[in-house]
């Protein structure tokens, strides 16, 4: 059984902070208080700010030395990133803090594995927590009143998160002995034809994570891989990339295909719905971009097809990246269309820009012995090219220890 982790400011919340800690710890649960404060020395705490902030990369005093309180702050979160990883005992993460605290500590808990808990106590959690919480399982409680001492309300509150933090902590998921091993597939609307397909082939032996690749889907894909929990991508649809690019609605960010990289999973990918860009209703569409090739997809989503120029540009990005990844890569370009609505007859329909994007894939790829560059003369939606993402997929997953 793990420890839970209660991380905050001791300098500001300390009665707040042992008191969650007194709660943790009558749940017959270890506890370790870890103080972040930046603006003086704390009591109580079992880690001090100073062997906290010890763990950034320029050492305590690029943290306790600064004068601004927001370079501190930012300068603590990498401290307390470093910190958190070098443990071994962690059972949950337990945050309590305003709105300086609250990105400090998510800042370190959005490092940490998919599957180990992660609770912040938070004055800013009724808004948008999309920047705190990211592409993870970390839970966002509201106070409801500020944390500024103990009271009737704070108690109740704070207590409800220290004991659901024991709970979490007393009471780790195990693997079942049913996990397939765990495959994660992005799709968009345009792409499902395909994904579908792919399902179908691999669904009997492979258990199937699909993701929406809406911007944080591929992030959250990616956090799975880093986090350990995947055995293998197929990464069909990579119209995050243009949109991170172009200035779309739907943004990979730069890290894209990152998770990768560092982890050498198992890798076969594509270039799935790169004919697009994606803006809101027909209205939000930016003002430069009102006279270009445009498809109303519903009444949220409008499309814009991507330039030659363009599509140069997203090819150069993902191969980049493709030629940086260590483990086993199958690239597969559908030389025929890389969407629904990119193909003959098709509003997205353009030999032009495809011919464009195909071009800078190949004469940015990079020859080695683990990766392969695949063009199949099909549409991506057509059974041909899933049987053949599948094909490539069973073959370096099979032979993963040769690289």
């Amino acid at each position: 059984m793990g420890k839970v982790y209660i991380v905050g400011t001791c300098d500001t919340k300390g009665a707040e902070l042992s008191y969650a800690r007194e709660v943790v710890l009558s749940a017959e649960t270890e506890a370790v208080l870890v103080d972040v404060g930046t603006l003086g020395e704390g009591t109580g705490a079992d880690v001090q700010a100073r062997d906290v902030a010890a763990f950034h990369p320029e050492g305590a005093v690029a943290v306790l030395g600064q004068t601004d309180r927001g370079t501190a702050v930012s300068a603590m979160a990498k401290a307390l990133t470093a910190f958190l990883k070098s443990r071994s005992d962690i059972g949950a993460v337990l945050g309590l803090g305003g709105t300086g605290n609250t990105a400090l500590v998510t800042e370190a808990m959005r490092t940490l594995p998919i599957g180990l808990p992660k609770l912040m106590v938070s004055t800013v959690a009724s808004g948008n927590v999309a920047p705190y919480v990211g592409p993870n399982d970390l839970t966002m409680m509201y106070s409801v009143v500020d944390i500024a001492g103990l009271n009737a309300i704070s108690r109740k509150v704070i207590g409800n998160a220290a004991n659901a933090a024991a709970g979490m902590a007393r009471n780790p998921i195990p693997a079942s002995s049913d996990d397939r091993p765990g495959i994660g597939m992005t799709m968009f609307g345009v792409t499902t034809a395909c994904v579908t397909q792919v399902r179908e082939l691999l669904g009997k032996t492979h258990e199937i994570y699909v993701f929406h690749a809406t911007g944080v889907g591929g992030q959250s894909m990616e956090k799975l891989a880093d986090s350990g929990l995947l055995q293998g991508v197929i990464d069909v649809t990579t119209t995050e990339v243009p949109d991170l690019l172009i200035g779309g609605a739907f943004p990979a960010t730069e890290d894209r295909f990152g998770a990768i990289i560092r982890t050498g999973l198992p890798y076969v990918g594509s270039v799935g719905a790169v004919d697009m860009v994606n803006f809101g209703a027909r209205d939000t569409v930016p003002a430069p971009f009102r006279d270009r090739r445009l498809h109303v997809h519903n009444a949220q989503v409008t499309l814009m097809r991507t330039t030659p120029e363009e599509n140069r540009r997203i090819g150069a990005f993902i191969v980049e990246r493709l030629n940086r990844m260590q483990g086993p890569v199958r690239f597969l370009l559908p030389l025929q269309g890389v969407s629904a609505i990119d193909a003959a007859g098709q509003p997205f329909h353009d030999p032009e820009a495809d011919a464009a994007l195909f071009a800078a894939i190949r004469n940015g790829w990079r020859e080695a012995p683990n990766r392969r560059l695949v063009e199949i003369d099909a549409h991506i939606n057509i059974p041909e090219f899933a049987a053949a993402l599948v094909a490539n997929f069973r073959d370096i997953h099979a032979s993963r220890r040769e690289f």
